[in-house]
């Protein structure tokens, strides 16, 4: 029996996407004809265009319609406590395979967080890029104003100007700087 312990990327993998559906449908034909049944996932509806975050937020809802969700957002930090731990002795590892592989499932914990939290992963990160810009791009001109470029500013100096770009926009009422 699955149970939501031992859900992992794996389980996501084996599940059959949208794509493919036409052909398993195509396949259960004769399938049927030798007596043969393919399990369809109910997850695997879910266009492979849509953006990651965006997909992965869907199934886990889907899953969740489905029963198969933690408890509460205590067991999801769980999860991503374990899946950095994972991630953490893969790097030490140094397999590039191992480390993509636990990477994707840390991301995906947080993606579940994000719908316990009744935040939209994919406009989260949206709005987390725009701010890394404005800052990145406030540290551009603080340094271009002092006659110099970033490749002659010591990181120091841009992470203390990373700092007042966050004080400056916490700040402000009107979001980013």
């Amino acid at each position: 029996m699955r149970t939501v312990e031992n859900f992992s990327s794996f389980h996501l993998h084996r599940m059959v996407s949208r794509d493919s559906m036409k052909k398993t449908t195509q396949g259960s034909q004769s399938s049927k004809r030798r007596g043969v049944s393919k399990p369809v996932s109910h997850l695997g509806k879910l266009p492979k265009t849509l953006p990651a975050l965006a997909r992965a937020q869907r199934i886990t809802e889907q899953a969740s319609r489905l029963g198969f969700d933690w408890p509460d957002a205590q067991q999801v930090w769980r999860k991503i406590e374990e899946e950095w731990e994972e991630l953490r002795a893969a790097i030490s590892a140094g397999d590039p395979s191992h480390i993509r592989h636990e990477m994707g499932d840390l991301l995906f914990s947080l993606v579940n967080l994000s719908r316990f939290l009744d935040l939209e992963a994919e406009r989260v990160l949206s709005e987390t890029v725009e701010r890394f810009l404005q800052r990145f791009s406030y540290i551009e001109t603080k340094i271009r104003d002092r006659g110099r470029t970033l490749a002659e500013t010591p990181l120091e100096e841009m992470d203390a100007l990373w700092e007042e770009a966050k004080r400056k926009e916490a700040a402000s009422s009107h979001g980013p700087i």
